[in-house]
């Protein structure tokens, strides 16, 4: 028998949506973030020579792979030369940081586990001062060699290095402000969807460039045709495996309340195959993108000596390269077992079952429930990471072969859709509880309707 969310699921409809006024505040406030940041994605940075940095950003010999990776992110903006170019990365390189250091440094893991809400706010200011930072080196970094590069900048000089930095660091503070405000006001994972939204915004020119390769002769049309293919199917994968779960049989015991037993109650804890999300690729991206941003635009300078090294581990770093696929590979599986060991503790949900005087079949309660949480939790992130390593993979590896320096690979259709069903699944549950709220103040008001005596005559 469906238990009750579940028939108020089945019943939603678009009369339901269209009296949920709180869910339209929601999306609307969602929408005009969106175009905000669309917006900001073609304000160009002043002093720069847009036809030249475009005809730069566009030149086939040049070193892109990490560049239109960056690119895609930022929805375009990086080509553009816009004050989103950075977009959200230096966030998320200081959420990877501060995280890190939770893990391992007694004073911030003693906030995350102890300092409940007041601690989880303590850390995500320490997240945004070390954005600043972040965001200030790369700014520094990218405006500097910018400036170094002849012909892109109509005044090269200190005013102009200047100005970069602190419009480029502007952008991502603002971005940064937006998602928290798209969390709290619209309708959840605000900066996921920046990201989402940046990559969408890619996607037709890339469908376009991908068919004009094709009537140029340049890409097979079987090679069209497989890639297409290929992506229909990842997305069916990412389907599946994004909804697959474990299902723990909890039992809770009989209990005697008066002369009736009561208790004796069912129940599932789900665990999913992908507990981690979408982060593991994000993290490893922006990790990836930290130290090569800057030394692919360095690669073909005047290097002294002891740098010749540099040009080398460029080119071995741009994506279809062993060496970029491995460390890409190795951060992924990292992150999954260390970002599903934040989002999961076994202990405090065997603890927390103990309580409730829930326990699984065959397990004692206790030590013994969280080591077997632990048992099928690691083997779960052991499918988990393999799926999420192979999606980012395997596209990237046959975009690299057949795309000629198109970018568009397994991470990008990973965060796409993940992103897609979290979002879907936001709506889905502020609409179920807004059902709630109608059925309970509907049975108020036949309670008080039952209530209502007639008055007395006198």
């Amino acid at each position: 028998m469906a238990s009750a969310a579940e028939q108020l699921a089945a019943n939603m409809n678009m009369g339901s949506f269209a009296r949920a006024t709180e869910l339209h505040k929601r999306l609307l406030f969602t929408v005009l973030a969106m175009v905000v940041f669309r917006i900001g994605c073609y304000v160009p940075i002043p002093g720069i020579n847009n036809e030249a940095f475009l005809a730069f950003f566009q030149n086939p010999d040049g070193n892109r792979g990490i560049l239109d990776m960056f690119n895609m992110f930022s929805g375009g903006a990086v080509q553009n030369m816009a004050v989103f170019a950075l977009n959200v990365m230096p966030y998320i390189s200081a959420s990877i940081i501060v995280q890190l250091m939770g893990a391992v440094y007694p004073p911030w893991e003693k906030l995350r586990k102890e300092g409940g809400e007041s601690g989880r706010k303590q850390l995500n200011q320490y997240t945004r001062y070390l954005t600043v930072v972040l965001a200030l080196a790369q700014a520094f970094g990218i405006a500097t060699q910018l400036n170094g590069q002849a012909g892109l900048i109509d005044e090269p000089g200190l005013f102009f290095i200047i100005t970069t930095t602190t419009c480029l660091t502007a952008g991502t503070m603002f971005l940064m402000w937006l998602g928290e405000q798209i969390t709290e006001r619209g309708v959840g994972n605000g900066i996921s969807l920046i990201i989402f939204a940046g990559i969408v915004a890619v996607l037709p020119g890339t469908i376009a460039r991908l068919f004009g390769l094709a009537q140029q002769g340049q890409m097979s049309p079987f090679a069209l045709i497989f890639i297409a293919a290929m992506a229909v199917a990842v997305v069916m994968f990412i389907v599946f495996m994004e909804r697959a779960q474990r299902r723990l049989l909890i039992q809770y015991p009989k209990r005697q309340e008066g002369n009736r037993m009561a208790g004796g109650e069912r129940s599932f804890l789900p665990l999913k195959v992908n507990t981690a999300g979408v982060i593991p690729p994000i993290f490893a991206s922006s990790l990836l993108m930290l130290p090569t941003t800057v030394a692919s635009l360095t690669a073909t300078a005047n290097l002294p000596p002891w740098m010749d090294w540099l040009p080398l581990v460029t080119a071995q770093m741009q994506h279809g390269q062993p060496l970029f696929s491995a460390l890409y590979a190795i951060l992924i599986v990292f992150f999954c077992f260390f970002y599903t060991s934040i989002t999961f503790n076994p202990e405090d949900t065997a603890e927390n079952l103990r309580k409730y005087g829930g326990f699984l079949p065959g397990i004692r309660p206790g030590k013994r429930t969280a080591e077997y949480l632990d048992y099928v939790l690691t083997r779960l992130t052991v499918i988990g990471a393999a799926y999420i390593t192979a999606v980012c993979l395997l596209p990237e590896i046959v975009v690299a072969n057949f795309g000629n320096g198109l970018y568009f690979g397994g991470t990008s259709v990973l965060i796409v859709v993940s992103v897609t069903m979290d979002t879907v699944a936001q709506i889905q549950s502020q609409l179920l509880a807004h059902q709630y709220e109608g059925l309970i103040k509907k049975a108020k008001l036949r309670g008080r309707g039952k209530g209502v005596t007639a008055p007395a005559r006198r």
